[in-house]
Formats: structure tokens, C-alpha cells, sequence
């Protein structure tokens, strides 16, 4: 089963720090950094808003735990976002390339 994660950074230089680990450590086969994201959120009791950086992650079910244990320990905020949605379908050379990219480690 393939997931896709989501999760929100700070900056440029903490998406790619994250994104390089998930793929060195072979949690993830591929991270996409968005750019341009505002979040608006409530946090102890006042209003943010954030510019922010979306990864989209790439992985495997059988890498959500691992996944989300190396972004808690690795994220710099103090709770992380970190939403994983199964992925019903795809192209089954891309999903083949997930999934080897993710089976060592």
C-alpha cells in the first residue's frame, strides 16, 4: 500500500534537510517541496498566520510509523504537521519505483 504524507516546514533550508533524510534513510522515495504555502492556524490561544513550504512525500504504509518517528525527532516545531493519505492508484512503474526505493533500510 503507497501513501502520500504531507507536511508543513518553516524554510528552504529545513524542507530540503528534511527531504534529503527521508530519502537517504529510504522512508520516502521522493519529496516534493511546495512553495507559497500561508497557514492560519490557533496556537496557545492566538491566531497565526505562517508562510510556509508543503512537502509532499512519497512513501509506503510499511513506512508511516518510521516516518513520522524521524520527522518528530528531526522537525523543528514543537508539533509537526504530519498527515498521511492513502494512495488508491497510480501509474505501476511509478508505484514499482516507491516501492524499491523504499524497501531497503
Amino acid at each position: 500500500m503507497f501513501e502520500i504524507v504531507f507536511c508543513t516546514v518553516p524554510n528552504e533550508v529545513v524542507a530540503e534537510r528534511i527531504a534529503r533524510g527521508l530519502v537517504e534513510q529510504r522512508l520516502a522515495a521522493c519529496v516534493n517541496v511546495i512553495p507559497g504555502v500561508k497557514s492560519f492556524y490557533r496556537w496557545e490561544g492566538e491566531i497565526q498566520a505562517d508562510d510556509e513550504l508543503l512537502l509532499k512525500i512519497k512513501t509506503t504504509a510499511a513506512k508511516r510509523e518510521a516516518l513520522f518517528a524521524w520527522i518528530a525527532e528531526n522537525h523543528p516545531y514543537e508539533v509537526p504537521e504530519a498527515l498521511s493519505v492513502r494512495v488508491e492508484a497510480g501509474l505501476p512503474a511509478y508505484l514499482r519505483f516507491v516501492e524499491a526505493e523504499t524497501a531497503a533500510g
